[in-house]
């Protein structure tokens, strides 16, 4: 695989991540554990059916305990932190925030052997952030009280988990990507440990909703994490960092779409910048790579 594939294969799952919330929206009440926990192992299950076909892919469940700690403390971590942040603090700004990731993975990248933070890339990213933040203003005035200063710090911390599991899942390059299948099936026992600690059990209502879980383990917590280990390991990371950037405004695109959003200014602004972004950040690719 090319690297240039590897990367569209990353990209892929930037647009898979921007149905999480249109498919969150259609799945009902259903509480964050237990929609992570439910998902999650839907996710690992998507893995597991094409061992189907490759009996001897489950090998790739022997990896050593860091291994192991870096791939479900990257996923159960991220998740963790995030819902917490949700409930401890306001849903737009703690979105803003966590959003730092992938302004991280573009700088920590910079850390990898061979890399090479190029100024194109880094202003690229800060593009990109700008576009977020053009979005998440658009929406109303950002509340910064102190009471919710927990729930910043953990979508901050959410932020460093997931930027440091996508940049050190290159220092592993040599471990499969069906091992992220096991990495999906402990999160999703450890977000049941996390469900019955804490929230009440709730089911979706009706047949649209079941089938919107379904749609999200699939995808956006399926697919999408099998696709983004090839595109960060075998592709070109920072350009990832960028381009992540898209995944919310086209999740607001598609809630727009949906019905569930009205379509405004500060959109049509945060896709520009966003788009402006990612071209700069290609020009820079494009130069390191000749």
């Amino acid at each position: 695989m090319t690297p240039r594939t590897a990367t569209a294969a990353g990209f892929s799952a930037v647009l898979l991540w921007s149905l999480l919330a249109v498919f969150t929206a259609a799945s009902g009440t259903v509480p964050p554990f237990q929609l992570a926990a439910m998902t999650f192992l839907v996710g690992g299950l998507v893995g597991v059916v094409t061992w189907l076909r490759r009996p001897h892919a489950i090998r790739s469940l022997r990896q050593p305990p860091l291994v192991w700690a870096l791939g479900t403390g990257g996923l159960f971590g991220y998740h963790a932190l995030y819902f917490a942040a949700l409930r401890w603090a306001p849903p737009a700004e703690s979105g803003l925030i966590n959003y730092f990731w992938p302004l991280l993975i573009v700088l920590f990248s910079s850390f990898l052997p061979g890399e090479r933070l190029r100024a194109s890339h880094l202003l690229g990213a800060l593009l990109g952030f700008a576009g977020i933040l053009v979005l998440f203003l658009g929406r109303g005035a950002l509340d910064a009280r102190t009471e919710y200063l927990p729930g910043y710090a953990c979508a901050f911390a959410a932020a460093f988990v997931w930027s440091g599991y996508s940049v050190l899942s290159r220092r592993f390059g040599e471990v499969p990507t069906d091992a992220v299948a096991g990495f999906c099936l402990a999160t999703s026992a450890l977000s049941l440990l996390g469900h019955l600690a804490f929230e009440t059990t709730v089911w979706p209502q009706n047949t649209t909703q079941w089938l919107a879980l379904l749609a999200l383990g699939i995808g956006p917590v399926g697919i999408a994490f099998y696709v983004w280990d090839i595109g960060v390991k075998r592709g070109d990371i920072r350009l990832l960092g960028v381009a992540s950037y898209a995944a919310p405004v086209l999740s607001t695109a598609i809630l727009v779409l949906a019905g569930h959003a009205k379509p405004s200014v500060t959109l049509a602004v945060s896709c520009g910048l966003i788009v402006v972004g990612a071209l700069v950040a290609t020009i820079g690719t494009k130069r390191s790579t000749r």
